[in-house]
């Protein structure tokens, strides 16, 4: 298959491309919106399922707390439905509470304190009063269930879980039922739930954490940032997004494990479904984007190889046949669609049109170009011909002046003969060189003795540039030249004691303006011709020749010799030259 190289050397990148990759985005757009919409509607209800899942386990997780301090609250309510009892009798007191706490393995400490903040009974038998810095010392301002972790004075400084149920008698504050839960068990209720992805911790209705997973340095960097644990106390359960103190996005969920006493705080990493989604939300999100680039990768690469490449290489063979290549018999497009083979073939089949005209029409010239010449070559052939009887006529003339005439009819013809002749040796037909056509008639005057009369030599010299005119000027132009030149050889003479002469010019003026001169010596004492005068033919035929040649005539008839200036504009090859006959 034969590959037709590129003129000049572009590579097929266009606006063409541009326009129609910014069609195909138009078109493609109301799909990107579609899926921008999509994504972010999983994206929502991937979230939405993260935060439900965090609730849901953060319910599970802190159910066994719940349990534990709602059973030591609803036990402690108890106790205080009887405490009006117990407070008249503190042996019976101390072992209410001591059996209270033997059945249960998470108490280690029962104790009933008074409004006045005494130990009035216990599960240990101590009794006495408590410090002010003590979990009661601001009972009686707040007689509300109350569910603390703190160090307690009564059990030697030990981190306890308190949980206190006030005793109201008629609306009188009597004091509160003191439960104390070690500190331990509270937090390992909380470990043994968790599956390492959430971060759990229990707090009250001030913010005070009451339990957590973790006690190390880091266990407050999973709270959300800019915010208080107070801050999450109210309402019912609820999650919301937000960044931990540590500066990572976290899920958060708030359940109430006693409502308006204590909460519970679960956290962990946002949680997307979907293995798209389960990489980075941010894919999700530029997916659509990637698309309309993978898209628009595959439509430029498709229109170029489809259409783009095949119609610039049409491109190309018409530039290669607008500059002279012809043949496209063998030019084929590579895999080229079916309509634009069909474009390919329509171009192949003008070529081979317009080939076979152009080739025909060259025929044709070529033809009209030998005929034509051959037509000058017959009218040179005639025109000798006549020249020869003409020449035949003159010797057999008896009288001068009739020898004369006679030979000033055949220079005419002659002059004429040179023209047709160099007609049929020229290249072209549309144009003549006049500096030859001017020197083979000076040549041929010279060669037919017309520059010698009798005794008399005339000095002969030319000066003629190049020159290229129509044969609608060569012809007017050839006869002037051979006119001025008779006249000139008739009437030269010596001048100045030097012998006679005649000199012929032709100047380029610029422009395509040319000056024809035509000068020769001049006697004084030569008596004047009739044919000199202005109404003679001679001039009356130099007249009508530069008129023909659209030129303007000056004469300088100087004592020492005589000036014919003709300056005439040379016409171009295809300017149309109305035939004149002569």
């Amino acid at each position: 298959m034969k590959r037709l190289p590129a003129v000049d050397g572009q590579k097929p990148y266009t606006r063409l491309v541009v326009q129609l990759i910014a069609i195909l985005s138009i078109a493609i757009l109301p799909l990107g919106l579609i899926s921008v919409y999509q994504t972010s509607n999983v994206l929502r209800e991937s979230r939405s399922l993260s935060a439900t899942a965090l609730l849901q386990r953060t319910q599970s997780m802190t159910s066994a707390e719940r349990e534990l301090i709602q059973s030591a609250i609803g036990a402690a309510n108890a106790v205080s439905s009887v405490a009006t009892v117990l407070r008249a009798n503190v042996e019976t007191c101390n072992t209410v509470l001591a059996a209270l706490d033997q059945q249960n393995e998470q108490y280690i400490f029962v104790g009933y304190v008074t409004e006045d903040g005494v130990l009035h009974c216990s599960s240990s038998g101590q009794r006495g009063q408590l410090s002010k810095d003590d979990i009661f010392a601001d009972s009686q301002a707040n007689h509300a269930p109350r569910v603390e972790t703190r160090p307690s004075e009564v059990l030697n400084g030990r981190m306890v879980l308190s949980v206190s149920v006030p005793v109201i008698d008629n609306g009188t504050y009597l004091g509160a039922v003191w439960i104390a839960i070690p500190y331990a068990i509270a937090n390992e209720l909380l470990v043994a739930g968790n599956d390492q992805a959430v971060d759990l911790l229990v707090f009250d209705a001030k913010g005070q954490v009451l339990a957590t997973q973790a006690f190390d340095d880091d266990r407050r960097m999973s709270l959300p940032a800019d915010m208080q644990l107070i801050d999450l106390v109210q309402g019912d359960a609820r999650t919301f997004q937000h960044m931990n103190r540590a500066g990572v996005e976290r899920d958060f969920a708030v359940v109430p494990i006693v409502e308006g006493i204590v909460y519970g705080l679960g956290s962990w990493e946002p949680q997307r479904s979907g293995a798209l989604l389960g990489s980075s939300s941010t894919i999700a999100l530029y997916f659509p984007l990637l698309m309309w680039a993978v898209a628009m990768v595959v439509a430029y690469f498709g229109i170029n190889r489809l259409v783009v490449r095949h119609i610039y290489r049409l491109r190309n063979w018409m530039r290669m046949y607008s500059a002279g290549r012809i043949d496209f018999t063998d030019a084929r497009l590579d895999n080229p669609p079916e309509e634009l083979e069909v474009v390919a073939e329509a171009f192949r089949r003008m070529t081979r049109r317009l080939s076979e005209h152009e080739h025909r029409r060259e025929e044709d010239l070529a033809e009209k170009t030998v005929l034509l010449k051959e037509v000058h070559h017959r009218v040179k052939n005639n025109l000798q011909l006549i020249s020869s009887i003409m020449n035949m006529q003159i010797r057999k003339s008896r009288t001068p002046e009739a020898r004369l005439l006679l030979r000033r009819v055949q220079d005419r013809v002659m002059a004429l003969a040179a023209i047709h002749r160099t007609l049929y040796t020229a290249r072209s037909l549309s144009v003549v060189q006049a500096n030859d056509l001017l020197e083979s008639i000076v040549s041929q005057l010279v060669k037919a003795g017309g520059m010698e009369d009798g005794d008399r030599h005339i000095s002969v010299s030319t000066n003629i540039c190049p020159a290229e005119i129509t044969p609608d000027q060569a012809v007017p132009l050839c006869l002037l030249a051979t006119e001025a030149a008779m006249n000139a050889v008739k009437y030269a003479g010596p001048a100045g004691g030097k012998p006679a002469w005649m000199q012929m010019v032709l100047h380029d003026q610029g422009d395509r303006v040319y000056c024809l001169s035509v000068v020769n010596s001049r006697d004084e004492s030569a008596e004047p011709v009739e044919d000199a005068s202005p109404s003679g033919l001679g001039s009356q035929l130099i007249d009508s020749f530069v008129m023909q040649l659209d030129g303007t005539l000056e004469i300088n008839d100087l004592p020492d010799r005589y000036e014919l200036h003709v300056t005439f504009t040379a016409h171009d090859a295809d300017t149309f030259v109305e035939q004149v006959d002569y």
